[in-house]
């Protein structure tokens, strides 16, 4: 290690236990009630979903093939079906034809008398939050017909916990609840499918990013309009590739490169780890293995990850996910990579990154983090770096291959409230979708806009020109392929399955044979969907 190298650890060493204790809050803080910074971005807390019907514990040792309750399953797991994929996105094979689906007349609004009182339930924190109440004041100044009411239920778990357990009539007009919850809020045929409002209105949508729009479309029906949408990046201590001779405006883009600049790093003594992981459900053990199966082109679950039919099973143990994993494994087991374990807060990773002895140079996080982050830096945070020296990239991936699938959350337009207040809710949703709208809430946020005209406009735009580290989860999202792999699989119990899929990463990381843990990952995970299936049988 050189002198200079030594000398800049200690430093770190002697300053950083304060600027720990600080971050720790900070970020707390910034998330609202304690969400994770991560869920902020994508998914709410960790407690169980309501009618989750089995938890499933991985273990680090060799994981037994088990059922759900009152499901059987074959003594082998069946070998994984061979599953072509298309590069567009066709209906289902079992098409939802509109006239059978619940209206949206949206010209009812013209014809109301007095103003229309909405109530929206939401799960956003802290900032986001005060970004969402000043995007719906801003509407409700900007006419009298309709007033929006916000009811925060304290993250999107909440927020479906709620849903779920209500009569109709007890339920918003309005509900925001995350990507992992689409199959279910289907499900529960409660809703208005936007196609309707679409079809009603003439709403033109070609400026709309189709990736986004398709994530929420099955049976040729979009169910739900897109809001909050962001994925995962890279973020880097620029000092530390520097130190250890990398361009600190090159990061590295594939699984392969990232080995090797946190072996540069290591050997530098720049830092003692390259990268931080971790093995959250709404992070690095569950989606973002979803974003990697979109980077190789994989299947998630079958039936074109259940978008040309439901899903039946899971195919997280394909040839390619165990090459995969095995080679993430391998750099923990090198001393390349640190696994911070579940992060139920989101912060280790981003904690590592500023750890007194032993720190992490890189780390993969949600994009909606950056704003939040870079203020923490800019308040002396991390010992000697500055907010110019905080890199952020694409989420580096196997292939090389370009883009992400969606994360964030949507809002839905409840059924059986009036034609006036579902002509009512579409107005508000698409003033929040408007272009302007779009442009002021990812500056304010840092959520990708959901519209491209949208950077063409004042705040984003500036943002964007100012410091193109906001952009990159941007455009990593319109380079992504709109072949079935790259949409998202569609599961009802997508979050328990992600569950499932987070304790087998998690066993993988301490050491777990990689194939025999995701064979049983992939076992489970299909008994989880037949459980759903026959408990959800004829919601259609």
């Amino acid at each position: 290690m050189s002198r200079a190298s030594d000398s800049r650890r200690r430093t770190r060493q002697r300053r950083a236990r304060i600027g720990l204790v600080a971050l720790a809050a900070v970020i707390v803080t910034a998330c609202g009630n304690g969400e994770s910074i991560l869920n902020a971005g994508n998914a709410g807390s960790t407690g169980p979903v309501v009618g989750a019907p089995v938890t499933i514990t991985v273990p680090p040792t060799t994981p037994p093939v088990t059922a759900a309750p009152g499901q059987a399953l074959p003594p082998t797991v069946p070998p994984v079906p061979t599953l072509a994929t298309t590069t567009t996105l066709p209906p289902s094979t079992t098409a939802a034809p509109l006239a059978g689906l619940p209206a949206c007349p949206t010209g009812a609004l013209a014809g109301a008398d007095g103003t229309i009182e909405l109530t929206f339930w939401h799960g956003m924190n802290g900032g986001l939050q005060d970004a969402l109440v000043q995007l719906t004041d801003a509407y409700n100044a900007s006419q009298n017909r309709v007033q929006v009411s916000l009811e925060n239920q304290g993250g999107y778990e909440g927020v479906i916990e709620k849903y779920i357990q209500s009569s109709q009539g007890q339920r918003p007009d309005i509900v925001q609840t995350p990507e992992y919850a689409f199959q279910q809020m289907r499900d529960t045929r409660s809703t208005v499918p936007t196609s309707a409002c679409i079809d009603d209105a003439g709403y033109d949508t070609s400026a709309f990013l189709p990736k986004v729009l398709n994530y929420y479309t099955t049976e040729g029906v979009q169910w739900t309009m897109p809001f909050n949408v962001s994925n995962p990046v890279l973020y880097y201590n620029k000092l530390d590739f520097v130190a250890a001779g990398l361009d600190p405006e090159s990061p590295p883009e594939t699984l392969e490169e990232l080995r090797a600049a946190s072996q540069a790093i290591v050997d530098a003594g720049a830092a003692r780890y390259g990268v931080a992981l971790d093995t959250g459900f709404d992070s690095g053990g569950g989606w973002f293995i979803e974003q990697w199966f979109t980077k190789l082109g994989e299947l998630y679950a079958d039936n074109g990850n259940g978008r040309l039919a439901p899903a039946s099973r899971v195919l997280v143990d394909s040839p390619a996910a165990v090459e995969l994993l095995g080679y993430v494994q391998a750099m923990i087991n090198d001393g390349l990579a640190y696994n911070v374990g579940d992060n139920p807060d989101g912060r280790a990773n981003f904690l590592k990154m500023a750890d007194a002895s032993e720190p992490a140079a890189m780390t993969i996080g949600t994009s909606a983090a950056l704003g939040t982050l870079l203020p923490f830096v800019e308040q002396g945070i991390i010992p000697g770096v500055t907010t110019n020296d905080i890199g952020v990239g694409p989420m580096p991936g196997p292939a090389g291959n370009p883009g992400v699938n969606v994360g964030g959350a949507s809002l839905w337009i409840v059924d059986g409230h009036g034609d006036e207040k579902t002509a009512a809710a579409w107005d508000y949703i698409t003033y929040l979708s408007t272009a302007q709208s779009q442009s002021t809430w990812a500056a304010l946020t840092g959520y990708v806009p959901l519209r491209s005209d949208a950077l063409e406009l004042d705040p984003i735009r500036s943002t964007y020109t100012a410091d193109p580290r906001f952009k990159v989860a941007y455009d990593q999202l319109v380079e992504t392929s709109d072949d079935l792999s790259a949409v998202g699989p569609v599961l009802g119990p997508l979050r328990e399955v992600r569950s499932v899929v987070a304790q087998a990463v998690a066993a993988i990381f301490n050491g777990a044979d990689v194939a025999t843990t995701l064979g049983g990952a992939a076992a489970q995970g299909t008994a989880l969907i037949a459980d759903y299936t026959a408990r959800n049988a004829g919601t259609g």
